[in-house]
């Protein structure tokens, strides 16, 4: 355990990391990317989904949407990893120390994973799904792990409202 304490002391003692700290605008202009990418991130995978189910978009090709949408998806979670990151170097033995946090980060590891099966194994029969209004489902465990992502991703919002961070001691975990 020692040595991730070390790992962490180094990170923040960075420049990159005094930087966020201690500059007036770096840190938010993270944040406002960091929000901005999520927001595209649900957004994109929100429009497959509903696609998928046949709730929306019923008359376009899933392949034609997929590879149109799917693109701005990973972006968007590349960008908000990257913004993430940056907000976590800032201060990461306090963010490490945070249960919201570690609940988040466990939740976005999912949803990066789910996104990664569903891209690399699920979407192989999508030629199967260009014809039809809604993607088979063979079952309703399916269509849940097919909304698994979505979800997941939509509970790390959740976390960040059930717990509050008092603005007088930073970090310090309150029940709202």
């Amino acid at each position: 355990m020692q040595s991730v304490t070390e790992l962490l002391s180094w990170l923040e003692a960075t420049w990159l990391a005094e930087f966020i700290r201690e500059s007036e605008w770096a840190f938010p202009a993270a944040e406002s990317v960091h929000v901005i990418a999520l927001a595209l991130v649900i957004g994109t995978i929100s429009i497959v989904d509903l696609r998928l189910l046949g709730l929306a978009s019923t008359n376009r090709v899933y392949s034609e949407l997929a590879r149109q949408v799917l693109p701005w998806t990973w972006g968007a979670f590349g960008l908000a990893a990257i913004s993430g990151t940056l907000m976590f170097i800032s201060q990461p033995q306090t963010y490490l120390g945070n249960v919201a946090f570690r609940i988040k980060f466990a939740l976005m590891f999912v949803a990066g994973v789910n996104m990664l099966v569903f891209q690399l194994i699920t979407s192989r029969d999508a030629s199967k799904w260009d014809r039809d209004a809604a993607a088979p489902l063979a079952n309703p465990f399916e269509d849940c792990i097919l909304q698994r992502s979505n979800w997941t991703i939509r509970s790390c919002g959740l976390v960040e409202r059930v717990f509050h961070v008092s603005k007088s001691r930073p970090f310090d975990i309150q029940w709202r």
